[in-house]
């Protein structure tokens, strides 16, 4: 699409034109941005340049008004125009504001936040707003040590957090705030809730997408994964889908951090030893959690049901 300036540049030597054209560079002329502009810049401008350059002044006119305005209709919504000397004639460019900045700011931070099927709500997770008790004083310490020392030497191995504690004590909302912290660090967070996974993990195998899906989770550069242990895990999902996430992750030694109602011991003995069909595998769930015990840390988190007083 032509800006004004282009439209000008083609009509404005025509005779029907040239009258308007006249009123036009009026308009431009009493315009106190345009003459303050000229005022500074005396010394560079000739009548001639200034003649040539009346298409582009006009159109700093207009996009100025339309900036005041916030009119849709502006070439460069968020953008402020603005005079500048172009070689040997004025030209206009178009400059971010602030407002505009803060919100790409805001865009690229939650671009960091990687959510799958989590609480909508999560992403607006803050450290300072977390609801701080005694009981939840140790979660909380422990988040902002990791996020201090991550952020210090993120090149360095620095294990997650494996959070455990009954429903609605903030254990999701925690991992929400850490994510939210990092990601205002500058790094990179998948947040997923685990057992959905699960699902659909099952579902790739028609389409043949599981390996890629599985790719995607254990190359994050810091993982969190919710809620785990909550639904009962096959044997597959347990050796081909998490132990090789977790497999992985040990070996790069990338952060991952935990959410359960289970301790680290509960979900050894009752969850991940027991496959679906009701076979006891105790040596498979060892591996498995000696990857997550060396991953994570555990980290007790206990208090009241938060989710019931929202309801």
């Amino acid at each position: 699409m032509e800006n004004i300036g282009e439209q000008m540049s083609k009509t404005m030597g025509t005779s029907r034109w040239s009258q308007h054209f006249e009123r036009l560079k009026e308009t431009v002329k009493r315009d106190p941005d345009v003459i303050s502009f000229v005022k500074e810049h005396q010394e560079e401008l000739t009548p001639e340049i200034i003649e040539k350059s009346y298409a582009k002044l006009y159109e700093f006119v207009q996009e100025k008004e339309k900036f005041k305005r916030q009119d849709p209709t502006m070439i460069a919504p968020g953008y402020e125009p603005k005079l500048f000397m172009n070689f040997r004639f004025i030209d206009v460019s178009y400059v971010p504001t602030q407002t505009l900045l803060a919100k790409q700011e805001v865009q690229k931070v939650e671009s960091r936040m990687q959510l799958e099927n989590m609480p909508k709500g999560i992403r607006n997770a803050r450290m300072d707003q977390f609801d701080l008790t005694e009981e939840r004083a140790g979660a909380l310490k422990a988040a902002m040590l990791f996020i201090k020392h991550y952020s210090q030497h993120p090149d360095k191995f620095q294990p997650g957090l494996y959070l455990q504690g009954s429903f609605g004590v903030g254990k999701t909302y925690l991992l929400g705030a850490i994510a939210r912290e990092l990601a205002e660090l500058g790094f990179s967070t998948y947040l997923m809730h685990f057992p959905t996974f699960a699902v659909e993990m099952k579902a790739s195998i028609k389409d043949d997408t599981t390996s890629a899906k599985i790719n995607q989770v254990k190359q994050a550069p810091i993982l969190m994964l919710d809620d785990i242990g909550a639904d009962s895990m096959s044997s597959w999902i347990r050796d081909d889908v998490l132990g090789v996430i977790l497999q992985y992750r040990m070996q790069e030694q990338l952060p991952t951090f935990f959410s359960s109602n289970f301790s680290m011991q509960q979900l050894e003995e009752e969850h991940l030893r027991i496959t679906q069909r009701g076979e006891d595998e105790p040596l498979k769930a060892r591996r498995i959690m000696e990857r997550i015990r060396y991953l994570s840390k555990e980290v007790e988190m206990v208090g009241r049901n938060r989710r019931q007083e929202n309801n």
